[in-house]
This record gives C-alpha cells, sequence and structure tokens, in this order.
C-alpha cells in the first residue's frame, strides 16, 4: 500500500491551451457538471497541500470545470462501506473490494471506448479478475504496489529478510524482546499475510494461494494470528498515527505501504522497507464508478486523466507505487526519482495481490471473507 516528493503540474495554460489540453484526455462537461466525488486511498490525490511539488488535482480542475473533492478511506472495508451511501461517483479500490462492490451493484461496467490511453495500459492489467467479470470491465487501473515491512534502521543494521520478525517473539538486533515493537494491519485481509507467510514456514499445510483457505489451513492461520497477539503495539489502519509510532511510541517493525516509509525518510527518519523472502501481499488498485454517479462526465474526465503520464509517474514517486500505463515509466518525476526501477515494477508476478476471500474456490471449499472478517476482529479484541 517510498512518499519521495513529484515535480508540480503545470498550472497555468492559456484558455486555447487549456482547451486543446482538455480535450486531449477528457470530455467536455455539461453545464451543471463541474463537481467530483472520490474515495480514495489517503495519498492518492494529491492538489499539493502536503508538498507543492505533488499535484495532480489542479490542472484537471482547471481543464474541466470538474472541482474535486476527496474523502480518504483507511481500509478497503470502509471503502465498500462509503460507496453504499450512494454519494461518491469514484473510488480506488483494492482487489479485496472491487469484487464486493460489482458483486453488490455499487459499481457499474465502464465504456473503455471513452478512455483514450486505454491501449496503453499494462498488458499484465487489462484482464485482471479484480475488476474484470465476465466479459464486462468495471473500472479503469490506477497504481499497484506490495505491502512492504517497514523497519527502523537503528534496530537493524541489516534489512530483515523474513516476516518473522512481525509474526512470532524473538529478540532483537537490539537485543530486545520484539513483544510491544511491532504492529499489524487492522483489515481482515491481513489474514493473507499470515497465510503467506505460513506457506513459506509450512510446506505441510499445502497453501498454494492465501486468498484461498481451506478450514485446516484456515485454523493454522488464526492460530499463528492468536500468538501474534500479545506482540502488537497496535493494529494500524490510519498512516499517520502508524507513522507517529514509528516516530515516538518504540515501534521498530509492521507491515506498511511504501508512502509510509517515503514520508518518514523524507523526514529524514531512520527508516527503510524490505521485501521479505516469504513474499508479499500488495494491491493493484481500480478507479470504479459507482452505478448511479451523479457526476458522470466528470468522472469519465478524470478516469482518462488518471492515465495521464502527468499523473501515473508523480503519484507512483510519491506513492511508492508503480504505474499503470507502460509509457511512465519512462516519464519524468518531480523528484527525479525512478518508481518503475525502485517500487518493484519487476516482481508483479511474485506479489499476492488482494481479492476477496469466496467459498467457492480452486481447491473445492474455502473459508468466505465474511468469516475473515468476524473471526479477525475476534482476534484484535483477544478472542
Amino acid at each position: 500500500m517510498t512518499y519521495i516528493k513529484p515535480s508540480h503540474l503545470i498550472l497555468a495554460l492559456s484558455v486555447g491551451l487549456a482547451f486543446l489540453s482538455s480535450i486531449s484526455y477528457a470530455e467536455t462537461t455539461p453545464k451543471g457538471e463541474g463537481q467530483l466525488d472520490i474515495v480514495a486511498w489517503p495519498g492518492y490525490i494529491e492538489r499539493g497541500e502536503t508538498d507543492k511539488a505533488y499535484n495532480w488535482v489542479s490542472q484537471f480542475e482547471k481543464d474541466t470545470g470538474c472541482m474535486v473533492n476527496v474523502k480518504t478511506a483507511a481500509t478497503s472495508d470502509e471503502m465498500v462501506s462509503l460507496m453504499t451511501q450512494g454519494v461518491y461517483d469514484l473510488v480506488t479500490a483494492s482487489g479485496d473490494a472491487s469484487l464486493r462492490l460489482v458483486a453488490s451493484g455499487k459499481v457499474q461496467a465502464v465504456d473503455t471506448g471513452r478512455i483514450k490511453a486505454w491501449e496503453q495500459l499494462d498488458p499484465r492489467l487489462k484482464k485482471a479478475p479484480w475488476f474484470v467479470v465476465g466479459d464486462k470491465t468495471y473500472g479503469v487501473p490506477y497504481q499497484w504496489g506490495p505491502n512492504v515491512l517497514m523497519y527502523n534502521t537503528d534496530v537493524f543494521k541489516k534489512a530483515p529478510d523474513s516476516w518473522s520478525v512481525v509474526f512470532e517473539q524473538q529478540n532483537l538486533p537490539d537485543g530486545k524482546s520484539n513483544k510491544g515493537r511491532v504492529q499489524a494491519y487492522e483489515g481482515a485481509i491481513y489474514i493473507a499475510d499470515a497465510a503467506l507467510y505460513l506457506k513459506a514456514k509450512r510446506p505441510d499445510l499445502g497453501i498454494t494461494d492465501p486468498y484461498e483457505l481451506t478450514q485446516t489451513q484456515y485454523d493454522a492461520v488464526l492460530e499463528l494470528l492468536r500468538k501474534q497477539k500479545p506482540l502488537i503495539h497496535r493494529y494500524w489502519h490510519d498512516y499517520n498515527v502508524q507513522m507517529s509510532d514509528f516516530k515516538s511510541e518504540g515501534v521498530v517493525a509492521s507491515s506498511s505501504w511504501p508512502v509510509q516509509v517515503n514520508l518518514l525518510q523524507g523526514e529524514k527518519k531512520h527508516i527503510a522497507s524490505s521485501m521479505p523472502k516469504e513474499g508479499m501481499t500488495g494491491w493493484a488498485d481500480t478507479t470504479m464508478l459507482h452505478a448511479k454517479a451523479k457526476h458522470l462526465n466528470c468522472a469519465y474526465a478524470w478516469m482518462n486523466w488518471s492515465l495521464n503520464d502527468k499523473v501515473q509517474a508523480p503519484v507512483a514517486e510519491w506513492f511508492g507505487s508503480n504505474p499503470v500505463t507502460i509509457t511512465a515509466c519512462k516519464a519524468a518525476t518531480p523528484g527525479g526519482g525512478k518508481p518503475c526501477s525502485t517500487n518493484g515494477y519487476d516482481k508483479f508476478d511474485k506479489i499476492a495481490f488482494w481479492k476477496t476471500p469466496q467459498a467457492k474456490c480452486a481447491t473445492g471449499t474455502c473459508v468466505p471473507y465474511s468469516r475473515w472478517t468476524a473471526d479477525y476482529i475476534g482476534i484484535m479484541g483477544g478472542r
């Protein structure tokens, strides 16, 4: 889910150039539209308020007249809940939310013919099962990346290469126990992180997909998470709170999104991240359109704009993610970084991307997400 900071978008175009620019990626909006409401992950829709160099909203608003309102969400469950309210046009949904939104009828299929840069999409994403259902495409890919192991470099002189530092009680390289010094993600999808760890540690369980767990496999994963509970300082969901915990609460290791790593490094904190040998879960996010979107043309204008290199490259550098278009890897970034070289662009096939666990699975019958949610709440509560 490193926040290095990208160059800011051109804010002063002539009226004529603005018009030409807008029709190149967006569509003119009908009289009366002029507004767009988006549910997004923190750091995904920036207008330069945190760092003026990272602004991919102001130019869009100027070119289209669609004023962007953003509601940030900390978990996929929160995103699904917000989209049921019917007041948002778009959502940047991860794979563990996207199929739920499709199944519930909360999002509509998009007309890819209206997405001018569709042919520029990374071929690995065009038919991804987390947003393409049957012959319908429910959204436009936005960004993707891994869930990394964030750690304090004062404690770990050498990058930790295993998730064991957060799952099993042990003394860390500074000679002190990890009890009360590690964190876990608050969302139930974190069960997949534990399953991925056990897939490598206990091959006897026969786990092939961390999102498709038989009852026996699931029971073993829950046992691991219950043993982890006494080690946890906090189950995090707010990225600002997690950063604060690393700065002042003695937390030294946790699963995290690259954006926290970037922001903390930007503050000159002794923080880094690693990609452990057991593998990583990750997210491939899709901009999805509400079934009853009130600002349809502004929504299509944004989906078009979102695939522009002036959006894809800065978002990737800022968030620590990877772009979804094949041209963005070579595009200039505000901070001069090369996101595709540093954020695991070549590790796509090694990431276990979030998806919603289903009762019917490749092995026959698996534990569905409704159980994951209930059981993880119980574990966090000490049950």
